[in-house]
């Protein structure tokens, strides 16, 4: 009797400890109509929006409420292309030689936690050693703060190709990667790297469709894969439940690459007008990453700064990027929302926006993109994406309205991300 009553008294306890969160917010932008939303009070229990009521509501004396009347609350942002195990700067490419996996690690948890800082709740990570997989996991148990990550572990290329790992080193040190190190040559090698990344834990396959700028390698929009490559690879990560994004700089890769059955292209920057007919016939979206075009192209005009292969292609790249952008977008182009974050400090995201806004893309469908359509591409479309009850709850807030203020959304002053507070 005595064990029943403690047990009767322990639950009572977990029933009078349990907190809900009363977000008390003066603006709430809908992400889904472009409009704002005034004097609400969101309730969150657990990890979820449990309600969202009219007016300023206060909880019970158990509940946590916060001041959010002044400021205006959206939707965590969803980042659908990053790299989170580096930052760029000129000793990168030495550091492929001096840094362990040990290093790229303690560094990553940086970036993710300053990457969750600047409101993104949820990244998708396009490349790295595969730490981005223990990065991941890291998260997912509390042991690391950042955000919910979507990974592709290691990038797929051919030899010589973007993301072949052994480009730029001495013949003895180059060796012959294959399958298992990412690198493609065949229809069989496509199916087994595909089949190697879904081994080793990652979410989504990353090809490098094309030619890229930071690679130390001479071109920067050549094709890169055949056709029935990169078939093999979007028919095998079909079997594996994953989706496959696409770096494409230059037109003729892109088209391959959307042909072959892609979910994303990566960049765009040569995109034609015939090519941007292909994506909205095959609902390919483009994720545009202004940022990284700006970025590099204002690094390659520092000496020294990149090696003179890789400064040549920023400089060719960086100024065409965001006018393709305002093309595509004109054009009807499906797009979703990323920025390369890694090729410039994480953290800085949000730039992107002004970015986009600068290419004539209002930001009302910035903020769509980087939203609902994203957490469509991912899979999340009923968890993500929205202030809306029984989502997770990934609420960040900013000073002023981001519709008429662009640059507010580079200083967000708070967050949370599946009912934690990490910032406020």
């Amino acid at each position: 009797m005595k064990k029943l009553l403690l047990t009767i008294s322990l639950f009572s306890l977990s029933l009078v400890s349990a907190q809900d969160i009363y977000l008390q917010c003066g603006n709430i932008v809908d992400t889904e109509s472009g409009k704002v939303l005034k004097e609400k009070t969101i309730i969150v229990s657990g990890n979820k929006i449990k309600s969202i009521q009219n007016g300023f509501v206060n909880g019970a004396e158990n509940d946590q409420t916060i001041d959010l009347k002044s400021k205006t609350v959206l939707p965590g942002f969803i980042d659908m292309h990053v790299h989170l195990e580096s930052e760029f700067n000129p000793q990168v490419y030495i550091k492929r030689f001096t840094n362990n996996e040990a290093d790229i690690a303690f560094e990553s948890a940086v970036h993710a936690k300053a990457t969750l800082m600047a409101g993104f709740t949820t990244v998708r990570d396009l490349g790295g050693t595969g730490v981005n997989i223990a990065l991941r996991n890291a998260v997912n148990k509390g042991y690391v703060v950042g955000p919910r990550i979507f990974t592709s572990g290691k990038a797929l290329a051919t030899t010589g190709g973007h993301a072949d790992p052994t480009n730029g080193m001495r013949n003895d040190l180059m060796g012959d990667p294959g399958p298992k190190e990412g690198v493609v040559n065949s229809v069989e090698d496509g199916k087994k790297a595909v089949r190697q990344r879904y081994k080793n834990g990652a979410d989504v396959i990353k090809i490098t469709a094309t030619g890229g700028v930071l690679s130390v390698a001479k071109s920067g929009h050549n094709p890169q894969f055949t056709l029935e490559e990169i078939q093999s690879i979007t028919n095998t990560a079909k079997n594996y439940g994953m989706s496959v994004a696409a770096h494409a700089h230059g037109d003729e890769g892109m088209k391959l690459a959307i042909i072959a059955g892609v979910n994303t292209i990566e960049h765009g920057s040569f995109m034609s007008e015939e090519t941007m007919d292909l994506m909205i016939k095959n609902n390919c979206h483009l994720i545009p990453t202004i940022s990284a075009g700006i970025q590099v192209a204002e690094k390659a005009k520092q000496p020294g700064f990149f090696p003179p292969v890789v400064a040549r292609k920023a400089l060719e790249i960086g100024p065409i990027h965001k006018e393709t952008m305002k093309k595509a977008y004109k054009k009807g182009v499906p797009m979703g929302f990323g920025t390369d974050a890694g090729v410039f400090p994480h953290g800085m995201n949000a730039v992107e926006f002004g970015y986009l806004q600068d290419a004539g893309i209002p930001i009302k469908e910035s903020l769509k993109a980087a939203t609902i359509i994203n957490a469509r591409l991912l899979g999340m479309a009923n968890e993500l994406g929205q202030v809306k009850e029984g989502f997770l709850a990934d609420i960040v807030a900013v000073e002023n309205n981001p519709l008429e203020d662009v640059k507010t959304l580079e200083n967000v002053i708070f967050v949370m991300k599946e009912g934690t507070i990490y910032k406020h």
